[in-house]
């Protein structure tokens, strides 16, 4: 059974472009190279994202290195390839590689240790990890997966060479995508837009959401009387929307690629502790003591 989405408000309510972030290059596990474009000093969140990196190199000494076994409490993790390959495993008896265009969607709940490692050694690896808050209801439950190679994931054409690929939600055609979700009643889709091409999507008024460029320049349009000097996103920026119920996005005389994701905020206290989300301190502690003392 599909979950289905709140209600969208009407009349239509256009997003505008609220702030632009470009991102703070680091690295994580065993040396990789990423940037961190939620989670860090410039975005914090955007409830209920707790955190997005964006890894791209070919080089391999920037990702060979990879993820070794760590453990997560609290959210999910979402994986989703461009180029390259990454195997999972984990403690909870389950492996599998993402490939391009392949999604995984973990929800960690109470608790899991797992690996990421590169199945390369050369060539490109691009793709990202976003971190998605659970409720309070939910941190607790025992670990689940929703693993889809790029056969299962909805595409729909927009003509001339655009098309968008849907992970979680629903066009406005009706292509939706395979990861049920229904604590944040998640939007991820993956659009590529011909020269002069656009997009729009509704999205419930209730929800945060964003956009990351992956290539070329897209605007945010649709309202009277926009701030056109804070509309355009640039490749490897990321553009939080404002509130609306639907968003417009165009580009100009070069093909673009983009990542529209929004979810519905938690609005609940966030409690961190490195690879822990809970919401308290105190969870995070008992996290960190349960993990030592293998109860994970």
């Amino acid at each position: 059974m599909r979950v289905q989405q709140p209600p969208i408000s009407a009349p239509a309510i256009y997003r505008q472009l609220k702030q632009l972030i470009s991102g703070v290059v680091t690295t994580d596990g065993d040396g990789v190279k990423l940037t961190r474009l939620i989670g860090s000093s410039a975005l914090d969140m955007l409830d209920p994202f707790l955190l997005l990196d964006c890894f791209e190199s070919d080089d391999a000494k920037d990702y060979v290195g990879g993820f070794p076994t760590h453990p997560h409490r609290g959210f999910e993790t979402v994986t989703y390839f461009l180029d390259g390959k990454m195997r999972h495993k984990d403690s909870a008896g389950h492996e599998g590689v993402v490939v391009p265009g392949g999604v995984q969607w973990m929800t960690a709940g109470r608790g899991i240790l797992h690996s990421e490692m590169p199945e390369q050694t050369d060539g490109l690896l691009k793709g990202f990890q976003l971190w998605v808050n659970l409720p309070r209801s939910a941190k607790m439950m025992e670990p689940k997966y929703q693993e889809f190679p790029p056969e299962l994931v909805g595409v729909e054409s927009l003509g001339e060479q655009s098309e968008v690929r849907v992970i979680a939600g629903q066009t406005e055609l009706g292509t939706h995508g395979p990861v049920m979700n229904a604590y944040t009643y998640p939007i991820y889709m993956d659009i590529s837009l011909s020269p002069r091409g656009e997009f729009s999507q509704t999205i419930p008024d209730t929800h945060n959401g964003f956009i990351y460029v992956v290539e070329g320049e897209v605007s945010i349009g649709g309202a009277e009387g926009a701030n056109n000097n804070l509309d355009k996103i640039s490749a490897s920026q990321l553009g939080v929307l404002g509130q609306g119920n639907r968003v417009l996005v165009e580009n100009g005389g070069q093909d673009s690629r983009f990542l529209l994701v929004a979810g519905k905020p938690l609005n609940e206290p966030v409690a961190r502790g490195g690879p822990f989300v809970m919401n308290s301190h105190g969870e995070v502690l008992q996290a960190f003591k349960d993990f030592s003392q293998g109860r994970f």
